[in-house]
Formats: C-alpha cells, structure tokens, sequence
C-alpha cells in the first residue's frame, strides 16, 4: 500500500467543534478476547473498527470464533450520540457478536480446543501489540500448531517475555533468534497453569494476556512480576475490571502479583467507551489552535489512560470542563504553559501529544518514566527528538523521558515510522506551524482510520 502523504491544515481560525470518536482500541481488543473465551455469547455495541481490531477478530476467527456483525437498527446509540453531534461524529458501525471457541459452558474447567483434529494456522499479528501478546495464550488452548507472524517492524518488538511465559506454563514454542516474532507454538488442547514469574518491565500487556486466558488454565493462574517497575498499570487495571464484569474474581494478595482460579467467563453485552488517549490530539488542538473541542461520550469514571487527560491539559494551561458526559478543552489566557517535569509512566499512549505541547509552550517540559517506550510501535523517544528538532525544536533524549526546550518551529517533512500517534502528533503542529508534511497519513488507519475526517471536520473544512 502506497504512503498516504499529508499537508498538515493550518488553523485560520480559533475552534469551536464538537468530536465524537470511535470505541476504545484497548476496550475493544479486551472485550473480544473475553468474548471468545467466554461460556456463552456476547455483543459488544460500538467498537472501533480499525486495523488492529480488524486484525484480533480475524486471530479469533481463525481459532475458532465467530464473529458476526448485527446491524445497529433499533439499537441503543453510541456514547454520547446525539442530535447536536452526530453529523460530525465517527459514524455508528455495526456491532459484533461473538460465538465463543468451542467452550462448555457445563464444564469450564476443559480446554478450548477447536475440534479433536489438531491442524495448522497462522495469525497475522500486523504492528498491533495486544494481537501478539493477548493471543498466544489462547492459541496454546487449541490442537495444533499456530504460527505468529506481522509486519516487519514487529519483528523488532519485544516478545521474549510472552514466549518465555508459555514455556514456563508447558507450551513448546519454537521462535526466531532472540524470541521475538515470527514463531510457532504447539497446542495441545489445555494448559495446566499454575504460579509462575515473569518481568514485564517493558509492557503490561505481558501480564494481560496471561490474565485474560487464566480462567480457562486447569489449575488458574498466579502470576507474579519479578520486574523494578511496571509500566501503563491503568492497563492492568482495565484488563481486570473487564474480568471482574463478566463475573472472574481476580485477587492481588501484593503489589505484582495476581491470582486467578479456574473459572467461567461470562458472555456479556458491552457498550466500549470512546477512545480517550484518541480523544488526546483533537482537545489539546484547542489549546494549541485557540478556542474549544469537546468530545462526547466522555465516562465518568474509567479505566482508560486516557482519562488522565483533562489533568495533565490543565498542566500545560489549558481549562477543562465536564459537562455529564461531556469534556471541553479551552486554551488559557497564557496560551500554552510549559509543565515542568511530568510522570507519566502510567499514560505513555498520551506522551507524543505532549511532546507536542511541550514543543510549544512558554517554558521547558521534562517527560519522565517512559523508556519503555523505545518497544512501543517505532522507538518513540527517538522518533518525537528527530522530527521535533528536524523542524527546528530542541528535544534531548533521556535514559527515561524527553527533556523539551521550545524554539520557534518551521515546516519540513514529518515522518511517522508507521506509528499512528506519530502521525497524529504532525497534524496537531501543523495547526500552527505552516508547511508540516505528514509522509503517511494512512497509518492511523491501526486504531482511527475516520482521522482526517474528524480532524478537517474539526477545522471547518
């Protein structure tokens, strides 16, 4: 597929737009691995539709899940729809409704397996991280052999924590130099389970996916991090909270560690949240273009990362507001401020939006408890210092964040290393930084393929 290359618009003007944006990438991906686990069926109303959703249903369906689409006639409404928004919303996509693998609801504690014949499937994991860590484990529950493969620069993600959790748990794994992708695993119908020891240090989505798939290990599971830190833990959080809603009880006897027994998962209806960390580059527009953004929809509490958004906007100046289910973004009367030195290992996800309004404030930023993000799409520290300083900013790289020095910003090329939020990060700078060119606007199409719509929507055009 051809690069979709992109003159970042200008703002002519200060905003006044309203945006309503599609499902929760996180929340979807974790709803449809529960629901193909589950001891019954389930519907998730409004999920995002991008490529990586697109790319976990197609792993399901190849382990043996149905997934259909139902038409949304009749139905509820997504989040925060309404008359005033709906003709710049993302649209209202069918829902899914997913038939479980193979699961007896009478006897839970029985493996997945597909069927008595054990055969052979690939699933293409593409760049997409929860696809290659959430799946695995519920490959190993089939017969027969799955071999996991995606684009090239997933080649280079790290893996080696999943693939060493499977062995632990009595899974042959046959993998590339360094266990990372392409590899193949043997299923043999069942895992056993039980405690083991992982350092997850470089993503939570390693703890996910195990947890995800425990209620349907033999003897459960007790998981323990053996790792110093442990990053994006809202994350972990969600992963639970998901669990505990289709009735799984998920203890956590310490800090690390977690336990889980067998046990059935419920099939469930499912209304998926808006996409909050999405949410992060049209509300911080307002602040960088003048004027406002609200997004609808906005849950009052959540599990999201991205709901630590309207604090860490106040950070840098901006004026917040809810309003039900309704968040405002307006820019302060000083405009951008810089924020000092922010934590944000838990929020990595809003770190390249940041970066950007940190490129633009009034004084320094410092981005800290973010090394692990070198594993993310692209090296994204890198990434943010090469393209911020190629238009003329001045970012150093740390062992552990970003320390940002704004400078006056001028046009250039802005490459997006086949990461959405980089590219994402381009348009937010173009808005007031003339000449900004995006070489791939096509690969937000990962997690919001709606994204130029929305965004020249958002600018009046």
């Amino acid at each position: 597929m051809s690069a979709e290359r992109y003159s970042a618009p200008t703002a002519a003007e200060p905003l006044d737009a309203v945006v309503t944006l599609p499902g929760s990438k996180s929340l979807t991906n974790r709803e449809l691995v529960l629901s193909a686990l589950a001891a019954g069926p389930s519907r998730l109303r409004a999920p995002l539709r991008a490529r990586d959703t697109e790319l976990m249903a197609d792993a399901l369906r190849t382990l043996g899940a149905t997934i259909d689409e139902l038409s949304r006639d009749g139905a509820a409404e997504p989040l925060g729809h309404d008359e005033h928004d709906a003709e710049g919303s993302a649209g209202a996509p069918e829902d899914w409704v997913i038939g479980p693998i193979g699961v007896d609801a009478a006897a839970p504690e029985q493996s997945v397996a597909a069927g008595s014949v054990a055969v052979s499937r690939t699933v293409d994991v593409g760049l997409a991280g929860t696809v290659m860590r959430f799946v695995p484990p519920i490959a190993a529950l089939a017969a027969g052999d799955v071999t996991f493969d995606g684009d090239a620069a997933a080649r280079e993600r790290p893996m080696a924590t999943t693939i060493d959790s499977l062995r632990k748990l009595g899974v042959e794994v046959t993998a590339a130099e360094g266990d990372r992708l392409p590899f193949t695993l043997r299923g043999t119908g069942r895992i056993r389970g039980g405690e083991i020891e992982i350092d997850a240090s470089a993503s939570s989505q390693f703890v996910s996916g195990l947890l995800l798939a425990a209620p349907r290990f033999e003897l459960g599971l007790v998981l323990r991090h053996t790792g110093e830190r442990l990053p994006s833990m809202p994350h972990i959080e969600m992963t639970i909270e998901c669990l505990r809603a289709r009735g799984v009880e998920v203890g956590s006897p310490e800090p690390g560690v977690w336990s889980i027994a067998p046990q059935p998962i419920a099939g469930r209806d499912v209304a998926v949240e808006p996409d909050l960390s999405n949410a992060a580059p049209f509300l911080a527009a307002a602040l960088v273009a003048g004027g406002r953004v609200t997004v609808p929809g906005w849950p009052l509490l959540t599990t999201q990362p991205g709901g630590e958004v309207p604090e860490l906007f106040r950070a840098f100046g901006g004026r917040v507001h809810r309003d039900g289910d309704r968040c405002r973004v307006e820019a302060g009367p000083r405009g951008i401020t810089g924020a000092g030195s922010l934590e944000l290992g838990d929020v990595t996800e809003l770190v390249p939006t940041l970066a950007a309004l940190a490129a633009l404030a009034d004084s320094p930023t410092t981005l800290t408890g973010i090394g692990h993000m070198r594993g993310h799409e692209t090296d994204r520290l890198a990434a943010l210092a090469a393209e911020i300083n190629g238009l003329g900013g001045e970012v150093t790289e740390l062992d552990d964040g970003l320390a940002i020095r704004p400078r006056p910003l001028t046009g250039g090329l802005w490459r997006s290393y086949g990461d959405h939020r980089m590219a994402t990060t381009g348009a937010l700078l173009g808005l007031v930084v003339p000449g900004v060119v995006i070489d791939d606007l096509g690969v937000v199409s990962k997690t919001m393929p709606e994204f130029r719509r929305l965004w020249e929507r958002m600018l009046g055009r």
